[in-house]
C-alpha cells in the first residue's frame, strides 16, 4: 500500500501525528497528495497554496465552509472533505444546555438580583423540541433528549426519518410542524436554501412563547425578524450561540434583551475541536491509502 504524502498547513503537531498514525507521510505542499488546511479564516491562503500543489484531496478544518465557497476556492476537480459530523456531539451538548436553559427559564435566574418567583419553568417531558437539521448535531441532540423524554420533531432537506424523532419533515414543510414546538433548535448547514429560513413567516407560525435556539450559523435566522418576534412577545426567548452579524456589535439590542442569552460562538471551540478533527484526519488518511470512502465528503453542488 502506497503511503499518502500529506501537507498540514498551517502546521499543527497533533494533526501531523494523526496523519502518521493513519499511514501518511508528512511532506511539503508542492509534493503532497493531500492538503490538510487548518485555518478556517484564510481561504485565500489555501487558494495560493493549491496553485503550486498537485494535491488530489483537501481536508478542511470545520463543518461550516461557506467562506471557502464564497471565495471560489472549492475546485470540483479535487476531492474535498470537511469536519461535518465530527463536532456533532460537542455542539449538541451546548444545544442541550440551551434547551434546558429555556425550559427552566435560567435566563431569569442568572440575571436576578433578588429572590425570584417561578418564572414558568417546565419539565422536559412536557416539551416538544423541533430540530431543524438532521446532520451530526441534530442526531446527537435527539439522542441526548431521549432519556429526558422530550418529544422530538425534525426537519431536514430530504425529510428522511431522523433517528430519535417522532416525525421528520422536509424543509419545505417546516411550517407544518413549527406550531407544535416549544423549543426550535436550528442545527442546519448554511447554504443558499437555508439562509434566512427562520424569518418573519416562521416566527408567525411558532407557538406563542416558544424559544429559539441557534447553534448552526447566524445567517439562518433573520435578525430583524427575530428582534420583532422578541419585542412582540411572539417568542418567549432566544438562546443564541451564533448571530448575524458576527461578532455581534456591543451596541446591538440583542445584548440588552432580558429574554436573550448569547454564548458568543463557543459551542465548539478550537480546543474542543482539535481531538475530533485529529481522529477524522487519521481515519481519512487511512481510508485514502486503501482507496476507501472518506468521511465528511463535501457535496460541491449542495455547498456543504
Amino acid at each position: 500500500m502506497t503511503r499518502p504524502k500529506v501537507a498540514v498547513r498551517p502546521q499543527a503537531d497533533l494533526i501531523e501525528r494523526a496523519v502518521e498514525a493513519g499511514g501518511g507521510v508528512i511532506t511539503d505542499p508542492a509534493d503532497a497528495d493531500v492538503i490538510v488546511w487548518m485555518d478556517h479564516r484564510d481561504p485565500e491562503g489555501l487558494r495560493k497554496l493549491l496553485e503550486t500543489s498537485k494535491a488530489r484531496w483537501v481536508q478542511l478544518p470545520f463543518a461550516g465552509i461557506e467562506a471557502f465557497f464564497a471565495a471560489g476556492v472549492i475546485d470540483p476537480a479535487l476531492t474535498w472533505t470537511c469536519a461535518k459530523g465530527a463536532y456533532g456531539q460537542v455542539t449538541a451538548e451546548h444545544a442541550l444546555a440551551l434547551v434546558l436553559l429555556a425550559a427552566r427559564r435560567l435566563d431569569v435566574h442568572v440575571r436576578a438580583r433578588t429572590w425570584q418567583r417561578d418564572p414558568g419553568a417546565r419539565r422536559m417531558d412536557e416539551l416538544t423540541v423541533l430540530i431543524i437539521g438532521a446532520g451530526g448535531i441534530g442526531r446527537a441532540l435527539a439522542a441526548m433528549l431521549a432519556p429526558l423524554r422530550a418529544r422530538v420533531l425534525a426537519a431536514s432537506g430530504s425529510g428522511a426519518p431522523m433517528p430519535g424523532a417522532e416525525r421528520t419533515v422536509a424543509s419545505d414543510l417546516l411550517a407544518e410542524v413549527l406550531p407544535e414546538a416549544d423549543v426550535v433548535v436550528v442545527a442546519a448547514p448554511s447554504i443558499e436554501s437555508t439562509r434566512g429560513m427562520v424569518g418573519a413567516a416562521a416566527f408567525a407560525r411558532m407557538k406563542p412563547g416558544a424559544w429559539l435556539v441557534n447553534v448552526a450559523r447566524g445567517d439562518l435566522v433573520d435578525t430583524g425578524a427575530l428582534l420583532e418576534a422578541l419585542r412582540s412577545e411572539q417568542l418567549g426567548g432566544a438562546a443564541l450561540d451564533v448571530v448575524d452579524p458576527e461578532p455581534l456589535p456591543d451596541e446591538h439590542p440583542l445584548w440588552t434583551m432580558p429574554n436573550v442569552v448569547i454564548t458568543s460562538h463557543t459551542a465548539n471551540t478550537a480546543r474542543m475541536a482539535i481531538d475530533p478533527l485529529a481522529a477524522m484526519v487519521e481515519d481519512n488518511v487511512r481510508a485514502f491509502a486503501a482507496g476507501e470512502a472518506l468521511q465528511g465528503v463535501v457535496d460541491v453542488e449542495k455547498g456543504y
